[in-house]
């Protein structure tokens, strides 16, 4: 009698997690396939881009700080200066492209801070449930009341040396309960699928079934949720900034609108001076809320424009 062919379990477990590979492949590739599609993508990704290329290269070609006194006074855009001169003679220009860097920086780290503490918050609160649900409950609510803006300023207003690490990091720290709370909600609508109680059966730990089964699930939602983030991070900052509490050792674009407030800019017609960082701050988080709005159709297969 013929024996039956002996197999390797290894070598079926791969056979069976090439068509989810597979899936998970043509899923993305649909994906990015839409979203190149998508004008409000696609536009406002020219635009982010844009002005992170300007922040990011436009200094290698710039020979003085942006604080230095390095032209005539009081000098509109054009020739030599492309966005004019402040009052005591500086770059605006200059000021600018460095501001840009902070605005950036800023965004990306603030959203960050506030994303994985509204996330890891969100999944344990979620997926645990019981007691740990009630508590991590308690924590956001308690966060979430507290006037953030506030606090922002009280601890601002009581720092020696203030920073864009800094800044970004106390934003994040103020930001994340309203992520955590999103992210809460979702994961209760997936911790009893099919796939979860599988995972449970297979012994795997919480922390990887949260990675490994939950999360995926989510991507999409969770990057529309940064960039709202990021968005957010940067108005808080140029609020700060504006009103004389921004970092100490950078130049930013609420800055520059301080500095002009302050020296009656508009008063002197000097409208180069606060309309370049005005404008680029409004530009860069609406490209940024319009992208989110692009991604929403992109992801959702009934506002998707085929």
């Amino acid at each position: 009698m013929t024996q039956p062919a002996q197999t390797d379990p290894e070598v079926e477990g791969t056979k069976a997690a090439l068509p989810d590979a597979a899936a998970t492949t043509r899923k993305g590739s649909e994906t990015i396939y839409f979203a190149l599609r998508n004008p409000k993508v696609v536009g406002a990704l020219i635009v982010v881009l844009g002005f992170l290329a300007l922040g990011i290269f436009a200094p290698f070609f710039i020979d003085h700080r942006p604080t230095a006194y390095v032209g005539p006074p009081v000098q509109p855009p054009g020739g030599e200066w492309p966005l004019g001169t402040t009052l005591f003679g500086q770059d605006i220009f200059a000021q600018f492209v460095a501001g840009l860097r902070s605005t950036y920086l800023v965004g990306v780290l603030g959203g960050a801070v506030a994303a994985a503490i509204g996330m890891t918050v969100g999944f344990v609160a979620g997926y645990r449930g019981g007691w740990i649900d009630e508590l991590l409950n308690m924590l956001t609510n308690i966060v979430l009341v507290i006037p953030g803006f506030v606090v922002l300023i009280v601890i601002n207003a009581y720092l020696g040396t203030r920073s864009v690490p800094m800044q970004a990091l106390y934003i994040g720290i103020f930001s994340w309960p309203w992520v955590a709370r999103a992210v809460r909600s979702q994961t209760l609508t997936l911790r009893n699928r099919d796939f979860v109680d599988l995972a449970k059966l297979s012994g795997s730990s919480t922390g990887s079934i949260i990675r490994r089964e939950v999360a995926p699930n989510m991507y999409s939602y969770l990057f529309m949720t940064f960039v709202l983030l990021f968005g957010g991070a940067i108005l808080m900052a140029a609020s700060l900034d504006f009103i004389g509490l921004g970092p100490t050792d950078a130049m930013s674009l609420g800055l520059m609108m301080n500095q002009a407030a302050q020296n009656s800019a508009l008063h002197l017609g000097m409208w180069w001076w606060f309309v370049p960082p005005g404008l680029g701050i409004t530009t860069i988080v609406g490209a940024l809320y319009i992208m989110n709005v692009g991604l929403d159709e992109v992801f959702n297969p009934k506002l998707r424009e085929t």
